[in-house]
């Protein structure tokens, strides 16, 4: 049967590039695989849910590339978590405790002041009939807990290998809250099951709910999906990446003009034995996939990755694949591809062609100083009849060496800061024909009294 993975994050902030790490790797194993990506919202604290943040993610996913083949919430579902409960509570697999929160950190700090493990003690388990009936009456609702098996639970990771945990090491995991709010750890597997899942890769701070999961799965009467736990990415200060802080999300990185697939490569490749590299699109990243690839080390991010591949991949793009893009920021006509040549290695972000074109093409005078009025007045006695060509600026400058003897930066500088205004820029052989004779002389010309 094809793989199904799926993506399932909360949408209570905008994703980081660690969640669009997890998104990539599902999506492009899918593709790589033949299979279906699902992106599943686990949407199911109303009070922490956003439909803006759902929103939000599903836009970064399409401006990645990587659109999912189908959308599933969590909050759509909430009756048939109820009738899966109702299912366990018949086979006596979940039951009620009465505990609040402040009673349970009591006894998690009393534990831990004798040397326990913080491991829930399952007093529920010991309440009569007659003691939950007085808690009720109090206004208690229970929670429901699913009762662990005690014994090691072990699956073959296809990241990790082979792992095990002590399910008698864990609390009993809460499945629903008193106020009917259905956890992760509970939705999770029952939507894996209903909806095929057959392949779950995710962060390795998911490890111990595996093990809760691969019982949980049981209780239903389903097998397991395979599972793979690939290694965690850190901000550059080691910090830990949130989506409640908004930092490296991915929206920031389309608001600062990064490429898409720079975001992508540097987001799939980091952690991993891949070098982070020039690809020429998803379906070649895809083919580098494998899950024995993650290293086994916290990982640290650095944004500079994707703003040097992005101006990389920026560099290497056609004229043609770039010209709808360069027409809607103003660039259009005969001169635009002659000028993207000339000034693409100069860019980082394709935004800042609007820049070059304003200087190129634009009206301006940059002026150059006092001392260099006379070589700029014998400049432009030395400049060639139009058209201009590749062969305009070395004729140009030779001519202009021979009248003045001045060479090297002396005799480049001046120019170049008088027809850019900039001490840095594309070459000016390419330069001078956008310029054209008129523009040129009219730059090398004295500003303008005021």
């Amino acid at each position: 049967m094809p793989p199904v993975y799926r993506f399932a994050p909360s949408p209570t902030g905008l994703i980081h590039i660690g969640n669009a790490r997890t998104a990539l790797w599902n999506a492009l194993l899918a593709r790589q695989r033949g299979g279906t990506f699902i992106l599943r919202f686990d949407d199911t604290d109303r009070e922490r849910s956003r439909a803006e943040y759902a929103e939000a993610i599903c836009a970064d996913l399409a401006w990645l590339g990587i659109a999912p083949d189908r959308i599933e919430r969590q909050s759509a579902r909430v009756a048939r978590y109820a009738e899966v409960l109702a299912s366990l509570r018949a086979a006596g697999r979940v039951y009620p405790a009465y505990e609040t929160a402040e009673e349970l950190e009591r006894k998690r700090r009393r534990q831990q002041a004798r040397g326990q493990p913080p491991v829930y003690d399952r007093a529920a388990l010991a309440l009569s009939e007659s003691a939950r009936a007085a808690l009720e009456a109090e206004g208690r609702r229970p929670h429901w807990r699913f009762r662990l098996s005690g014994l090691t639970v072990r699956w073959q990771d296809r990241v990790r290998g082979e792992c095990h945990i002590e399910t008698g090491a864990l609390s009993d995991p809460v499945l629903v809250r008193e106020d009917g709010t259905v956890l992760y750890t509970f939705a999770s597997v029952v939507d894996d099951i209903d909806m095929g899942v057959t392949d779950i890769l995710r962060g390795e701070d998911h490890v111990a709910n595996t093990a809760v999961q691969i019982e949980l799965f049981a209780a239903l009467g389903a097998a397991p999906p395979r599972f793979a736990h690939h290694n965690l990415i850190a901000a550059a200060d080691g910090s830990e990446m949130s989506k409640r802080t908004g930092a490296l999300s991915l929206q920031s990185f389309r608001e600062t003009g990064a490429d898409p697939l720079a975001v992508a490569i540097v987001a799939t490749l980091t952690g991993t034995s891949e070098p982070v590299r020039p690809l020429a699109g998803l379906d070649a990243l895809a083919e580098l996939l494998d899950e024995a690839k993650f290293s086994r080390a916290l990982t640290k991010f650095d944004p500079a990755e994707i703003r040097d591949l992005s101006a990389r991949l920026l560099h290497a793009r056609p004229f043609t694949d770039l010209a709808g893009d360069l027409a809607a920021l103003g660039i259009a006509g005969p001169l635009a591809e002659p000028f993207w040549a000339a000034i693409h290695g100069n860019v980082t972000r394709l935004a800042e062609a609007r820049e070059w074109w304003e200087i190129l093409t634009g009206n301006q005078h940059f002026g150059a100083g006092d001392e260099d009025t006379d070589f700029l007045a014998a400049a432009a006695d030395c400049l060639p009849e139009a058209p201009f060509d590749s062969g305009t600026w070395p004729a140009w400058t030779q001519a202009l060496q021979a009248r003045t003897g001045r060479k090297g930066r002396a005799l480049f500088m001046p120019l170049r800061l008088a027809l850019t205004g900039r001490e840095h820029g594309p070459e000016l052989r390419a330069v001078l024909p956008l310029l054209g004779r008129s523009r040129v002389l009219s730059r090398l010309a004295p500003a303008p009294r005021s």
